[in-house]
C-alpha cells in the first residue's frame, strides 16, 4: 500500500496547494477518532479542500487508487462515524466554511459544510433569524446533515432533515448532483434529500447545504419543574404535547443527573425528576401557555415550578441541561462516556426511562437518564473505565439491553447520533427486508465501496 499512497499523494499535489494536504502523525491522529467511546485508528492522508471542484478532483482520485474516503467536520461525533478501518483518505472540510447566501424573505440560508450551528447563528442574528437545531455541540452542518442531529428543539421545529431544502453532493467517482432546490415543496422524483440527509457520509460528501431558518421569536421563557417521579415528570409532559402547547423545548433530567449537575455547575436546584422546558411566541399567547401548562403540571404532582425571562437566567437554566455529559466527565476522571440514543414511542417512554434507571442501579454503574421527552428520544449517560475489560463488556451489555427494549416496543436503535460502527449490528434487527434495499442503494451510488466503508449498512 506504500507504494500506492506515494501516487495518490503524488496526484493530489497537482491540484491542492501543501497547507491543504497532510500526513503529519499529530493531524492524522486529530482526524482518527471522535467524541465516543470507540478505538482510534489513523487516516493515511488528510486533505483540507476550499471548493466543490477540488473535492470533485480528490474524489476521482479516491476512485481510480480505491482508497476509502471519510468526510470530516470537526470530529463531535458519537458512534465512530469518522474513524477509519481500513486505509484512508479523510476530506476536512474546516476550510469550506462560507457562509454563501442569506435569503431573509425566503427563510433560507446556504453554505458550506465545514459552517458551525454557532457560526450561523451568529450571522443570522444580524437578519432576525435563527437555524432551528441544537445537538449540543457546536456541530458542523455537513455532519449534522450526515447524523441528521437533531437536539433539544425538535419537539417543536423538527429534527436535521426537517431543515435541508436541498443538499450539492459529490459522488464516489467525482460527479457533482443537487438532490433538491429552493421550493418548500415538491412531488417531483425520488425524495433524494431525505435519501442523503443521515447517510453518514456513505453516499457522498455535501459541499453546500441549502437550509430553512426561521425568525427569531418575539418572546421566550424558560421553565424548571421539578416531580417526585420520573412517571409523574412524562405524564406531565404528555400531556402538555395532547393539549397543543407550543413548546419549544422539554427535557426530562433525571434525580442523578440532577445532582450531578449541581456539583458542576454551582446550582442548588431541588434534587429531583426534572422538566426543563422553554416557550417561544408572542408576550399575550405565551401567558396563556404558561398558565396552561401550570395547571398540568400541578395535576400531576409538581412539587415546585420556576419560570425565567430574563435573559441571563433562562442562559443559566439550560447551560446546566446542556453541560450535563461534561458534568459526569469532569466529576469521575480517567472514565470515558458512553451515550445511549433510543426513542420509543411517547406512551412507553416512561416505562423505558425507569428500565434504564433500574438497569444502571442493577448493574452499580455510574450513569445518569435524560430525554427529549417531547419526541420520545432519551439518553443514559454511563462512565466506564476502558482498561477495565469487565466495565467495557457491562456499558455495552447495558446499551444492547436499552435497545432490545426499544426495538421490541415499535422503536429506533439511535434518535439522532447515528449509526457508525456501535449501531451497525442492531440493523438488520430494525429494518429487516429494508437493510438489502439500502444497500442495493449504496452500492450502486458507490460500487467500489470507498465512502466511509464499514460503516452504517455495512455487513457485520
Amino acid at each position: 500500500m506504500h507504494a500506492q499512497l506515494e501516487k495518490i499523494l503524488e496526484e493530489l499535489q497537482t491540484f491542492l496547494g501543501k497547507e491543504q494536504l497532510s500526513t503529519n502523525q499529530t493531524v492524522r491522529e486529530n482526524h482518527g477518532r471522535d467524541e465516543s467511546y470507540h478505538e482510534m485508528a489513523l487516516p493515511d492522508i488528510v486533505v483540507f479542500p476550499r471548493t466543490t471542484e477540488e473535492v470533485s478532483k480528490i474524489m476521482q482520485v479516491a476512485n481510480t487508487y480505491e482508497i476509502a474516503v471519510i468526510p470530516f467536520g470537526v470530529g463531535s461525533s458519537l458512534e465512530g462515524h469518522i474513524i477509519p478501518v481500513t486505509h484512508t483518505l479523510t476530506i476536512d472540510f474546516s476550510q469550506m466554511n462560507q457562509i454563501l447566501e442569506v435569503r431573509p424573505e425566503d427563510l433560507l440560508v446556504r453554505v458550506q459544510p465545514g459552517v458551525t450551528r454557532m457560526q450561523l447563528n451568529k450571522e443570522l442574528k444580524k437578519h432576525g433569524l435563527f437555524f432551528s437545531v441544537d445537538p449540543g455541540a457546536d456541530a458542523t452542518l455537513g455532519g449534522m446533515a450526515a447524523t441528521n442531529a437533531s437536539g433539544t428543539t425538535a419537539v417543536r421545529y423538527g429534527v436535521m432533515r426537517d431543515q435541508v431544502r436541498d443538499l450539492e453532493v459529490v459522488l464516489a467517482d467525482g460527479r457533482v448532483m443537487h438532490t433538491g432546490n429552493l421550493a418548500a415543496k415538491s412531488s417531483s422524483g425520488y425524495h433524494l434529500n431525505g435519501l442523503f440527509v443521515g447517510s453518514e457520509g456513505t453516499l457522498g460528501c455535501f459541499t453546500e447545504l441549502t437550509l430553512k431558518v426561521y425568525g427569531i421569536p418575539e418572546f421566550e421563557m424558560a421553565a424548571r419543574a421539578v416531580f417526585p417521579t420520573v412517571r409523574q415528570a412524562i405524564e406531565a409532559a404528555t400531556m402538555v404535547l395532547q393539549a397543543g402547547v407550543p413548546i419549544a423545548r422539554i427535557e426530562l433530567v433525571d434525580e442523578q443527573s440532577m445532582e450531578q449537575a449541581n456539583a458542576y455547575s454551582g446550582t442548588s436546584y431541588l434534587v429531583k425528576p426534572t422538566l426543563f422546558l422553554e416557550f417561544h411566541g408572542n408576550e399575550a399567547g405565551l401567558k396563556q401557555d404558561v398558565e396552561f401548562t401550570t395547571e398540568i403540571m400541578n395535576d400531576n404532582g409538581c412539587l415546585e415550578i420556576f419560570f425565567e425571562t430574563d435573559n441571563k437566567a433562562r442562559h443559566e437554566l439550560w447551560e446546566a441541561r446542556h453541560n450535563l455529559a461534561y458534568a459526569y466527565i469532569h466529576g469521575y476522571p480517567g472514565k470515558k462516556m458512553m451515550t445511549t440514543d433510543v426513542v420509543v414511542p411517547i406512551g412507553v417512554l416512561a416505562d423505558a426511562i425507569e428500565f434504564a434507571r433500574q438497569l444502571i442501579d442493577e448493574t452499580g454503574m455510574i450513569g445518569g437518564v435524560l430525554g427529549h421527552v417531547g419526541d420520545g428520544n432519551f439518553h443514559s449517560l454511563v462512565m466506564m473505565d476502558l482498561n477495565n475489560p469487565e466495565d467495557v463488556a457491562r456499558a455495552k451489555a447495558y446499551n444492547a439491553r436499552l435497545v432490545e427494549f426499544g426495538l421490541e416496543n415499535g422503536g429506533t436503535c439511535t434518535g439522532e447520533h447515528g449509526v457508525g460502527v456501535g449501531k451497525m449490528i442492531y440493523q438488520s434487527r430494525e429494518h429487516g427486508e429494508s437493510l438489502n434495499v439500502m444497500r442495493a442503494i449504496k452500492h450502486t451510488l458507490d460500487p467500489k465501496n470507498i465512502l466511509n466503508p464499514g460503516k452504517l449498512i455495512a455487513e457485520v
